[in-house]
Formats: structure tokens, sequence, C-alpha cells
């Protein structure tokens, strides 16, 4: 057995939480660049309580997914202010960026020198400057992992800036900041987590120490979606959401994902698709295309024990079998009205090209069964 596990220097968790953030971000500079998703309004309060603190804050906004060309800008941006830290106040595109440009900022040369599968893929140099990711989404858990995806649409892909020098300073995770998302973000972003759950579980890198967050993050997202997107003022499953994501963040960043994630990859960078729906759509699919193809190839496999454990865990049936664990699922989908992949104008146009590029991708290396260019497709169409 041998493993490794890495994460945010220091993880601050509860309601109230925030609080903490102006202190902790004073006693590390004095001058902060704050990253903030495309409403700046929305965290007016926190970014008072950070000038109550002393801090001089730059304001970055990131609308929608953060891209090459944009982060690129944030980097001058923060040389040019003089900036001593990097806070990233939002989702996981907010904070992504601020991860991005918090490691450039610190490097010379260019975002390409750095980034995967479009650019040299160099190592940095240079740690970046310190980093606090605040959360305000449970999804993607962001705060705790060591890479940064970035779109380039002159390219028509997404890559990833990754480095375990990333990983932030310190990770708040307020579950109070998740109380104003609407049904569909909540929907979107709690699937976003539980995929971020499941793939891990059952991937090729797995781990005796993320397995335990895995399996705990599903019965809190068993216990706690449905219940945050019917009412997204009830506290209690905010603050179980937020806890599950930030769970899927330490498994993924320790293991590994899968099959969802590398259509998620291609799919995003050719279209303008949250990652979160994108993930949500294809999920169950997913899933169903993996257990057969485990069942067909190598019925020996310890993924299918994995995924006999997810269904256990999420019907509450000792008995279930794996493909329990994708009815459950695909039920969950239906429930949260995740709509079909074609409502982004995703059609038969490119049963080609997301297939071949999905097969490419990162994520896909850890899936836990190769899966054949037919089950690519049928995964695609069945999600459109």
């Amino acid at each position: 057995m041998r493993f490794e596990f890495a994460t945010a220097g220091r993880i601050i968790f509860g309601p109230g939480s925030v609080a903490e953030l102006g202190p902790l971000a004073r006693a590390i500079g004095r001058r902060a660049f704050v990253v903030t998703g495309g409403d700046k309004i929305r965290h007016a309060a926190v970014i008072g309580d950070l000038e109550g603190a002393g801090l001089g804050c730059t304001l970055f906004g990131v609308a929608g997914e953060p891209t090459v060309v944009r982060v690129r800008e944030g980097a001058a941006l923060f040389r040019t202010a003089g900036c001593e830290l990097l806070i990233a106040i939002g989702g996981g595109s907010a904070i992504d960026a601020g991860k991005a440009i918090a490691a450039l900022a610190a490097n010379p040369g260019d975002v390409l020198d750095y980034l995967e599968v479009i650019g040299k893929a160099q190592p940095l140099i240079k740690a970046p400057f310190p980093m606090v990711a605040v959360p305000t989404t449970a999804g993607t858990g962001s705060e705790v992992t060591r890479n940064a995806v970035l779109g380039s649409p002159e390219h028509g892909v997404k890559a990833s800036l990754r480095s375990p020098m990333m990983l932030p300073r310190v990770a708040i995770i307020d579950p109070q900041l998740t109380l104003g998302l609407p049904p569909a973000i909540t929907a979107s972003t709690g699937l976003d987590a539980l995929t971020q759950l499941i793939e891990p579980y059952v991937c090729l890198r797995a781990n005796p120490l993320t397995d335990v967050f895995c399996l705990d993050g599903l019965r809190s997202v068993k216990r706690n979606l449905a219940k945050a997107f019917e009412n997204g003022a009830d506290a209690a499953s905010r603050a179980g959401m937020s806890y599950a994501s930030l769970l899927g963040g330490l498994a993924l960043a320790n293991a590994g994902l899968g099959v969802v994630h590398g259509f998620a990859a291609s799919i995003g960078g050719m279209f303008d698709a949250p990652h979160g729906a994108v993930c949500a759509a294809i999920l169950p699919h997913g899933m169903e295309a993996n257990i057969r193809a485990l069942r067909a190839r190598n019925p020996e496999n310890g993924a299918l024990d994995r995924y006999r454990e997810i269904a256990r865990v999420l019907t509450d049936n000792e008995d279930a079998i794996p493909e329990d664990a994708a009815m459950w699922v695909s039920q969950l989908v239906q429930s949260l009205r995740i709509p079909p992949l074609a409502t982004y104008g995703i059609g038969a146009g490119q049963m080609d090209d997301i297939p071949e590029k999905a097969a490419k991708a990162s994520s896909m290396k850890a899936n836990p069964v190769e899966l054949t260019t037919a089950e690519l497709k049928w995964i695609l169409e069945r999600a459109i």
C-alpha cells in the first residue's frame, strides 16, 4: 500500500467562518487581489470586512468560467497593483481563476508555458503568491485542489494549470455563503460534488484515505441535496452539501476522476455549458457504461464491488447491485430537473468529435475501465 495526500495548508469549515477572513488575510499581507465571479456586488459585505481589517483591495471579476486570456489579464493587473496575496471568493470558476493568477503573477513567462495539453506544461519555477479560497457554491471542491482549469476558445478545449504549489494557503468554507443559490445552480453544483465523490471512489488511483472521504460525502449528498434544492434557506442541508463538496475536492485531488470529467473537459472547451450541468447530464450514463464494460470484459475488477457499495449507501439496501447506483443517480438527476446536453447546442454533429476528445482527456486516464469509441458515443447519445 502506497499513497500520498496533500491539501490546503489550513481548512476552516463552519457557519460564520468567513468572519475570520479579514484578520487572517491581514496577517499575510497588506494589499489583496480579490477575485470574484461576475457579480462583485454579491460579495460587497465580505469585501467591506476586508477593507475594515486594513487591507487594500484590488477587485477582479471573472464572468463565467476562466479563460487563458482573462487569467493573463489578471496576472498583469496583480503585478501592476503591487498585491501581496490573493483572495478568491466565489464558485469553482473564481477559485480556479484565483489559483492560476496567483501562480502566473509569481512566475516568469506566459500562461501557455505552464498549461497542459495546449501549452508547454513546464513546472512552475516559483511558488505562487499566498492564496485564500472562499467558496460560495457547494460543488467543485476547488478550494482544496492543486490545479486550475482554464478554457481556450481558440483551441476549443479546456486544460489544466497544475502544481502541488497551487494548493491554497487557507480554505474557508462557510455554508452560509451558499444560502442564496438558486435551485438550478444548487442542482448542478451538487451533482458535480456527487460526481467527484463517485469517480475517485471507483477510479484506478483510489486509496484508503480518499475512500473514507468519498463514502462519507455520498451519505451527505443523499441526506442533503434534494432538501437544499427544494428549500435553499435550509441551513442544515446547505452545510451538508458544503461538507460533501469539500470531501469531493479532497478525494479527487488525491485520487483521480474518470469518464464523466473526461467528457466535461471536452464539452466545456467547445460549448458555453456550465461544468456542473454537463457532469450532471452525463453522470448516470457514464456510470452505466462503466458497469456494463466491467461486467463484459473484467468481471473480477474491484470497481464493480465499489459500485455495489455506492449502491448500498445511496439506496440503503444491503442487497443492492452496481446497476442500482446508476438508477438512483438517474432518478435524482431527473428530480432536480437537469437539462439534457442538447440545451447547449450539442447534437449529432458532434458525435465523433466529442468522444474523440474525451478519450484523450487527462481525467479519463483514471477511469476504472477503458471504454471503446462505441461506448463513449452511447454515453453522449443518452446525455443529449
